[in-house]
């Protein structure tokens, strides 16, 4: 097994300290496969998961925008910045956009993938969008679910490649 570098145990202790388990992202991988391959099972989510995670883009897109997010939450950022992203504002859209450098890793399908999962909020996102405790998650909600849509992705072009039987 390989060994985790720095940058990838950094950016899933980020996640872990956001309140972001790997059984939360794998879970959205179930929800956009599971009618797709019936016979998926939680362990296979969780190796996609695990995978997506490996990569290096990833991992950046991971510290970037949760610093971001933290930088929001402490009042640390210069407005109008400050205010755009502490409320999430519905144009500001750069919180897709570093999403995008996620699912962008495994094809066009990841696009549709986030664009499915990021409307319709399910399990961790929804958790994600609606705490009130005074976390910014403008750029991490959309991370978490570039994350399960990626992993997601890659599963579905690992069922291709294998033979029908």
């Amino acid at each position: 097994m390989e060994e985790m570098s720095n940058l990838e145990a950094t950016a899933r202790r980020y996640l872990k300290e956001r309140g972001v388990t790997i059984e939360d992202i794998g879970e959205l991988v179930m929800y956009l496969q599971k009618k797709h391959h019936p016979d998926l099972t939680m362990k296979e989510c969780l190796y996609n998961v695990e995978r997506v995670l490996a990569k290096r883009e990833v991992q950046n897109a991971i510290l970037t925008g949760i610093q971001l997010d933290i930088l929001a939450e402490n009042g640390q950022l210069e407005e109008p910045l400050q205010s755009i992203i502490a409320t999430d504002e519905g144009l500001y859209g750069i919180d897709e956009i570093l999403a995008f450098s996620i699912v962008n890793v495994y094809g066009s399908i990841g696009f549709t993938n986030f664009g499915y999962i990021d409307k319709k909020k399910y399990g961790i996102l929804d958790k994600l969008n609606n705490l009130s405790n005074g976390k910014c998650h403008t750029f991490l909600d959309d991370i978490v679910g570039a994350i399960g849509a990626a992993a997601s992705s890659r599963f579905a072009h690992s069922q291709r490649e294998k033979p029908k039987q």
